[in-house]
């Protein structure tokens, strides 16, 4: 599955751990060209290091914030030429009732797993155009396509992610640029550790008893970047098979 992977320079965010490390570990031994983006400098180090990448493959990214995005993928085309793939992956979940007004992680939802992906929508569409070609993979998940009491705001966020994606594609056709969007259930990563509320918390935890590795992200995002450059594969939803929400 290497044919579409090997060489192509791809931009990761949340690239730290979890979807995001799985996402890398995988394209590296793949043969992409990686720059990867986190808050966790340390952690991003640790992973580059281990996959011998070089300091170059790493740079500091908060994605609410739009100038250390564009640095992010404007540091990939000045290293590599170009930019084939971005995968705009960082996330969290911090559910909770509506009632309890839980504004200050509603307004950190909105901007990390929204404002995020147009950040990097924005920086990377650019070169895309001109190249005439590129690979936009925005993360969603099961919660963006239905809801559950606790996870209003979560949902909206990557439901959000879905509408942007498909407006997305419809405006890039003239410019060859694919996109996809991959809507996970439960897989292993921190994501759960983002819950503030103790006793969702606790739900979501239970929920998460039966989640798959987070390397079944990972090859989804290969299988997606594999295919023909003819061949657009724009969603992909995938859950544990035990999985009921």
């Amino acid at each position: 599955m290497t044919d579409g992977i090997k060489d192509k320079v791809v931009v990761i965010t949340g690239a730290s751990s979890g979807l995001g490390e799985a996402a890398a570990r995988r394209l590296a031994r793949d043969g992409a060209k990686l720059v990867l983006g986190a808050r966790r400098l340390d952690r991003l180090n640790a992973i580059v290091d281990e996959l011998g990448l070089g300091s170059d493959a790493v740079v500091e990214t908060d994605v609410t914030k739009v100038d250390q995005v564009s640095r992010l993928v404007d540091h990939a085309v000045r290293l590599h030429g170009r930019i084939d793939v971005i995968i705009n992956n960082a996330g969290l979940m911090p559910h909770s009732p509506l009632e309890r007004g839980k504004v200050e992680d509603w307004d950190r939802m909105i901007d990390v797993n929204l404002k995020g992906v147009l950040y990097g929508i924005a920086a990377a569409l650019p070169y895309m155009k001109e190249q005439k070609s590129g690979h936009v993979i925005n993360v969603s998940s099961v919660a963006g396509h239905k809801v559950n009491p606790g996870g209003a705001v979560y949902a909206a966020t990557k439901h959000g992610v879905r509408v942007i994606s498909e407006g997305l594609r419809q405006e890039v056709k003239p410019y060859n640029i694919r996109t996809t969007i991959i809507s996970p259930g439960a897989v292993a990563t921190e994501l759960p550790d983002s819950v503030t509320e103790p006793d969702v918390a606790e739900r979501i935890r239970k929920v998460y008893e039966l989640a798959i590795p987070a390397d079944s992200f990972a090859s989804m995002v290969a299988f997606a970047m594999s295919q023909p450059e003819d061949v657009d594969v724009n969603e992909i939803l995938f859950r544990p098979t035990r999985q009921e929400y």
